[in-house]
């Protein structure tokens, strides 16, 4: 799985395939892939934290 980030609004999403469109703002084209997105340890999935 992979975090995608809105450059518009900074909605974080995690999901398999990159969004066409943010869910929050609803701006097309505007999500960036996460390079390093923090994992947490008890259950080893990726989180992205503010």
């Amino acid at each position: 799985m992979a975090v995608y980030t809105c450059e518009k609004c900074g909605k974080a999403v995690e999901t398999r395939c990159k969004p066409r469109k943010c869910p929050e703002c609803g701006e097309s084209g505007s999500l960036r892939k996460q390079e390093n997105p923090v994992t947490t340890k008890k259950t080893g999935k990726s989180r992205l934290f503010k």
